[in-house]
């Protein structure tokens, strides 16, 4: 906050320029102020209030949980303890893993043990109160009840500085438990106390990522008296202890309000590396200087858009979902660009390196934010997706912790590198980009068959257990990218073949349904047809991802008007449209599954196949049915509270969607360089783009009754399209609204 001005003159000038140049709302507030990174902890968000830096290698904030689906990021809302303090952590993602290096302060003897959540007593697990708990970028507070212990985190990219103030106690102390992890179990740890101040260490383990290592260098402010180790099963004063689960209890006496400071660094590619990392990042223990530091980048990067809201709510929603696309991917190296691969192959690229990447989630809108925003950014992650395609002959598809899962279906690496190729962010790697996506479409993975698929041009159920419809329709947006690269290459081969396979969609629409629908080998419809059956990848034998046939009918984001004509023309695809969102999904059999939420009919907000639908009314001579849905969308489904998320927010891909569609349009066709236009939801937006020009929206009467687009102008000019383009948007200008309250079929017309 600045201060009272007490000079004149020349101070005043200077104060007064920064805020023409700034915007008043920056004179007044940061912009990190208006973050609640407590916004989806509850309910099914999965989002996480760790204490990290945009897109940094730690992320240390607290676990209540690491057992069941509501802990997939290790924190839940409505737990009323907590385990202790982690350093990684995902944030929105559907499947728990993480928890790496876990302390947890504490006074008075306590089991060795995590205990339980129903007695604490059983363990080193305290009850704790939200009422107690704060968090902003980059800092996380919270009072441990049953220790009397104030805790808090910040962090660089590499290190967490803990603070924790303590009660008078002689038995005050911190215990490390390498044991602990979110969703999955230790394989190889080890802990060293190297001297009175400084804990060692290395921890290995397996779950949803098979297979990753994070090293530990770590600090105390204050010397340790005693301490106390576990080993698998035993117990013992060794100073350094190996094997599966491995623990170390250090103890110091404390007086009343004595703050004890704890850094602790990570690396990939060991303890030096680790130690490395904090002496380049915290040299000093000044916990103040350093969340400072933590808030001052995090406001550089909000500072990229500037809103006005329609009310204070809002802008709390907008910049913790600007906040929350910001958390993942996450760094992997060293200072000194080194990192180590999974199998502990040592590699240095001289530039960063990042890891976990859910790009069926994210290739949908979030790396399209980051290619408008923070194209510097995206290049890193595409040179990232790259170097996975050298080391494994095929482009990542879920990649965590530097492990292929193989999660989901699909190879969206494809549009994201096809994305920055088609937009000429990797001049340097465009013969490699081309390579890795034709590889990645014609070498066969664990879900896909390409011999299969080539033969029948679409999956037969019999031959395909699961999920036989959403392979193939997410392989043909693959397909189309691929198509529109070696088009780029003039490898008139290559664009025969990807453009073909990308209308094989068309071989699973049933004209009698107008839905799409799985055929077997023969040729043959499958019988009886459950259109409301939601499946599970992998799981349930459904013929669809997450998802049923009337979600993903319209997974047809590269040809929307071929969808028209197969749908019989708008008329026919607008009631389809209108059925869509006005199935009541309580009287049919819809079973349920934990990610397909956020429901309007069955349209499902909380899951990524729907996020373009809302959208496909433009293309109808009802364009405003869009516009209402999308504040429909927005006063449901992204409210300013802990339950305030209508899903998981999936590494930012929930919060893209919401930073676009607030800004007026949205990415249906990622790759294409087009946005459809739905309905801005806030009055006003300026991006600062990234090549020093200003593209700014402005929605002239705007309220809760003025949710409808009378006409739209750019630069001055009647826009009689519904769609701008990435060169318009980059070459700065000025796009208006005119919201009304009475419908209108078409501002475009």
């Amino acid at each position: 906050m600045n201060k009272p001005c007490r000079w004149n003159g020349l101070l005043v000038l200077i104060v007064y320029s920064y805020i023409s140049a700034n915007g008043a709302l920056f004179a007044q507030k940061q912009l990190s102020d208006f973050v609640d990174p407590f916004i989806g902890t509850a309910y099914v968000g999965h989002t996480h209030p760790a204490a990290q830096l945009p897109f940094g290698m730690v992320q240390v904030g607290p676990d209540t949980g690491t057992d069941t689906w509501e802990h997939c990021s290790g924190y839940c809302d409505a737990d009323s303890s907590i385990i202790g303090f982690s350093h990684t952590h995902f944030s929105g993602t559907g499947c728990p893993d993480m928890g790496d290096i876990m302390l947890m302060p504490v006074t008075g003897n306590v089991p060795f043990c995590r205990g339980l959540a129903t007695d604490t007593s059983t363990g080193y697990r305290s009850h704790f109160s939200h009422a107690t708990e704060e968090a902003h970028p980059g800092y996380y507070k919270v009072f441990l009840d049953d220790y009397n212990v104030k805790v808090e985190l910040t962090a660089t990219d590499r290190v967490a500085l803990h603070r924790y103030t303590f009660p008078k106690s002689q038995q005050s102390g911190i215990i490390f438990d390498l044991g602990h992890g979110i969703g999955d179990i230790p394989i190889e740890t080890s802990i060293s106390l190297l001297n009175d101040t400084t804990i060692v260490g290395k921890r290995r383990s397996k779950g949803f990522a098979e297979d990753h290592t994070f090293y530990f260098y770590a600090v105390l402010s204050k010397p340790v008296t005693s301490s106390i180790s576990f080993s698998d099963s035993t117990i013992s004063t060794k100073k350094c202890v190996t094997g599966k689960n491995t623990k170390l209890f250090i103890k110091f006496g404390t007086e009343d309000n004595e703050a004890i400071l704890v850094k602790v660094a990570l690396s990939t590619t060991g303890i030096d590396g680790a130690k490395m990392n904090m002496m380049k990042e915290i040299g000093g223990w000044n916990f103040e200087q350093v969340r400072e530091n933590a808030a001052i980048v995090w406001n550089k990067y909000l500072n990229r858009i500037e809103i006005k809201p329609l009310n204070a709510g809002q802008r709390t929603s907008f910049y913790t979902a600007f906040y929350h696309a910001l958390l993942m991917p996450n760094k992997i190296t060293d200072v000194d660009g080194t990192y180590c691969l999974s199998d502990g192959t040592r590699m240095n690229k001289g530039s960063d390196r990042y890891t976990n990447f859910s790009l069926w989630d994210t290739y949908r809108a979030a790396h399209p934010f980051y290619i408008l925003m923070f194209p510097e950014k995206n290049t890193e992650f595409v040179k990232s997706i790259l170097d996975t395609y050298d080391q494994r002959g095929i482009l990542c598809t879920n990649e965590y912790g530097q492990n292929e899962t193989w999660c989901m279906i699909g190879n969206h690496a494809v549009p994201v590198v096809a994305d920055a190729y088609l937009k000429g962010m990797i001049p340097n790697e465009r013969e490699k980009a081309a390579e890795a996506i034709y590889a990645s479409l014609t070498k066969s993975h664990p879900k896909s068959n390409w011999e299969i698929y080539n033969k029948y041009g679409y999956y037969p159920c019999d031959l395909l257990a699961v999920e036989s419809v959403s392979r193939t329709m997410e392989h043909c947006y693959d397909d189309y990218c691929a198509s529109l690269i070696a088009g780029k290459e003039q490898d008139l081969n290559r664009q025969s073949f990807f453009s073909q396979r990308a209308h094989n969609y068309q071989n699973l629409f049933d004209p009698s349904t107008k839905l799409m629908r799985a055929k077997n080998s023969k040729g043959d419809w499958r019988t009886p047809f459950d259109p409301f059956l939601l499946s599970h990848a992998g799981t349930s034998g459904g013929d669809y991802t997450e998802a049923n046939a009337w979600q993903y009918t319209w997974h047809v984001q590269h040809d929307i008007p071929k969808l028209v004509k197969l749908m019989g023309g708008k008329n026919n695809f607008e009631n389809k449209l209108d059925s869509l969102f006005f199935l009541d999904i309580h009287s049919l059999s819809s079973g349920f599954h934990g990610d397909v939420t956020g429901m309007i009919g069955q349209y499902a907000h909380g899951n990524e196949p729907s996020h373009h639908i809302a959208y496909l009314y433009d293309y109808t001579k009802d364009a405003y049915k869009t516009q209402k849905i999308i504040r429909q969308i927005f006063d449901q489904f992204y409210l300013p509270k802990r339950d305030g998320l209508c899903g998981n927010d999936d590494c930012g891909q929930m919060s893209a969607w919401y930073i676009f569609s607030a800004l007026g349009f949205y990415p249906v066709d990622p790759v294409s360089g087009e946005y459809i236009i739905g309905a801005p939801q806030v009055k006003e937006m300026k991006l600062l783009l990234p090549n020093g020009k200003v593209f700014e929206m402005k929605a002239n009467h705007i309220s809760s009754r003025n949710k409808y687009i009378g006409s739209v102008t750019l630069n001055g000019r009647k826009l009689k399209r519904f769609s701008i383009s990435y060169e318009e948007i980059m070459n700065g200008g000025i796009m208006q609204f005119d919201m009304v309250s009475a419908k209108r079929k078409n501002f475009f017309d």
